[in-house]
């Protein structure tokens, strides 16, 4: 009998031929009962989804159906598969659906909403673009092209936005490591919100700077000062007097700035890139080659450039030259303290008797 041959080989009596076709006749019958199960499953809504996957996949492995009917149960099964949101699967079954037909419009539509759900744009888009070649009316299929064209517009300017954001921010990270500018944890975040230098295109940094009254712990923020500008030009000649200041002694002539040396360590430049790109579309990139490294601590001694504690600014040097100072770890943005040489306050000041509060 034919149901006990080997496989692979060939019927040779006239009642193994009529076996073989037989059984096949047996085995089409079956795959399509099988078929019209599933489609019934399908019918009967998402509690039936899973059997109905079963149905067809007994219909495909009956493996005795032509080329094109069998691309039909792949394509029903990718559609079951995009209800379930198997997405990967649906689109498996929706490809072996189009090679073994492809003139099965259904599979290429269920191909490219696959395609769509996994992110798969530009192979939605070539889907969609094949269908609609193959069937120029097709309504749905010429929507889903709208919505995948329109969606790989918004990734791709998304994604442009995101390389212009890591581009720009390891532009300022490499101005930092050339100037020797050494970035550590903010400190005044409450006060400023979140702040951050800019590079121009003429290679100049432009820094956001905290002005901090140290008497009063009262502050001043100025939004954008160039690192080629000296101290003084931080003050406006024009500014109205300070509230707090009823005898007048905050004067530009009177005023003294400094900042504080030896506090803090620099952030490792992995750290710094997540600081940059921070509040940018480049925030969640996922940025290569930049490995955990800072530059060392600088030891402090007492008094000096190198000491830790208040360190008075040189009004005549750039805001840059104070900045590469080897005592200085900018909290994010450059932080000085302004005190008024009128004040009593300032002989404690200068004996460092006062420290900024933690």
């Amino acid at each position: 009998m034919a149901l006990w041959m080997e496989a692979g080989s060939e019927p040779m009596t006239e009642n193994e031929k009529a076996d073989l076709i037989a059984i096949t006749a047996l085995k089409e019958s079956a795959a399509i009962e099988f078929k019209e199960q599933g489609n019934e499953c399908v019918k009967k809504g998402k509690k039936h989804y899973s059997e109905a996957i079963e149905n067809y996949t007994k219909a495909i492995n009956q493996g005795v159906l032509s080329d094109s009917e069998t691309s039909i149960l792949f394509s029903n099964r990718a559609h079951v598969n995009l209800l379930l949101g198997n997405y990967r699967r649906a689109l498996t079954d929706a490809e072996e659906a189009i090679r073994l037909c492809s003139d099965n419009v259904k599979a290429v539509y269920r191909a490219a909403k696959a395609s769509l759900s996994l992110d798969l744009l530009s192979e939605a888009k070539s889907y969609c673009e094949k269908g609609i070649e193959k069937d120029p009316s097709n309504e749905d299929m010429k929507k889903l092209l709208k919505v995948v064209t329109l969606k790989k517009k918004e990734k791709e300017e998304h994604e442009a936005e995101v390389s212009r954001a890591v581009v720009e921010a390891k532009a300022c990270l490499s101005a930092f490591e050339n100037r020797g500018v050494k970035i550590g944890k903010a400190m005044y975040r409450e006060l400023t919100g979140l702040k951050k230098p800019v590079l121009d295109q003429n290679n100049i940094l432009h820094w956001p700077v905290l002005l901090l009254y140290a008497e009063a712990m009262t502050s001043d923020f100025v939004e954008d000062f160039c690192e080629t500008d000296i101290a003084p030009n931080m003050f406006s000649e024009d500014s109205p007097p300070l509230p707090w200041d009823k005898n007048h002694e905050y004067t530009r002539e009177a005023i003294e700035l400094y900042y504080e040396a030896g506090s803090g360590t620099p952030l490792p430049r992995s750290r710094v890139l997540q600081y940059l790109l921070e509040g940018t579309k480049g925030s969640q990139a996922e940025t290569t080659g930049d490995e955990d490294t800072s530059l060392p601590k600088t030891p402090y001694n007492v008094k000096g450039k190198g000491s830790s504690g208040m360190v008075k600014v040189n009004e005549r040097r750039t805001l840059h030259d104070v900045l590469k100072e080897p005592n200085l770890v900018i909290p994010e943005i450059p932080v000085f303290y302004i005190v008024s040489k009128r004040t009593r306050f300032y002989k404690d000041f200068a004996a460092g008797k006062w420290s900024p509060p933690s």
